[in-house]
């Protein structure tokens, strides 16, 4: 059976690309790239380094001398390891003082500039699920396949609040939702690479799905991919 070597999942914040991404690379036996990782591990960099009002220039010259990866767990195929310099950052780029901060730093087009070319090296070693808001359309627009996975705010949300409640970690859902609110704002709105759904991407809404059920719908688009060119002479 024929898989496709790239595949490009977009979508908002919390539509659950990362855990969606993670089951279809075990699965099929991809690299699953994160990009919002690679934004949320520069915008740890210029936090550690105190750039964050310091400007554009200064946060993507900081960005071009950072050394960025992500590497599947040796023991684990479900984990995967965000290093920063060298450093596992995985865990910390997630934390709300991070998270706080991302959105400005992926409106930077400097910043994009320079990860989007670590993200087409990445995506040539073939078999590469890729996930962000803007893969389809910007960073990989000749990928194989294309996938926009969608939910309301509101369905976000909920599912934000019950993995936090889950963690131990604080979990207002009002704030939760005006956050989510505000990040599709900044994202569908900027100037550079605004999130927006591929005219030829495959449209997958989870309001009503369980993620177990996500998974198993976008498999099958996976198994019943056919190459572009197949059966033309």
């Amino acid at each position: 059976m024929i898989y496709p070597s790239t595949i490009a999942i977009d979508g908002p914040a919390g539509s659950g690309k990362s855990s969606v991404c993670s089951a279809l690379a075990a699965e099929f036996q991809y690299l699953f790239v994160d990009t919002g990782a690679f934004y949320r591990a520069v915008t740890l960099a210029a936090i550690r380094a105190d750039l964050m009002a310091a400007g554009e220039t200064a946060i993507a010259a900081l960005a071009e001398r950072c050394d960025f990866d992500i590497s599947k767990d040796h023991y684990d195929d479900d984990v995967y390891t965000i290093w920063l310099n060298g450093e596992d950052v995985t865990e910390t780029v997630r934390t709300p003082h991070v998270e706080r901060h991302v959105s400005e730093v992926a409106r930077m087009s400097a910043v994009r500039d320079t990860l989007n070319m670590k993200y087409r090296q990445l995506a040539k070693r073939g078999k590469v699920i890729m996930a962000g808001r803007d893969i389809g359309t910007v960073v990989l627009p000749d990928a194989d396949l294309k996938i926009y996975l969608d939910a309301s705010a509101e369905v976000r949300a909920i599912r934000r609040a019950l993995q936090r409640e889950a963690a131990g970690l604080p979990a207002d859902y009002a704030t939760i939702l005006n956050t989510m609110r505000e990040r599709d704002r900044i994202d569908s709105t900027r100037t550079v690479a605004p999130m927006l759904r591929p005219a030829d991407a495959v449209y997958v809404n989870s309001d009503t799905m369980t993620m177990e059920q996500v998974i198993e719908t976008l498999k099958q688009i996976i198994r019943t991919w056919k190459p572009a060119n197949e059966g033309v002479e």
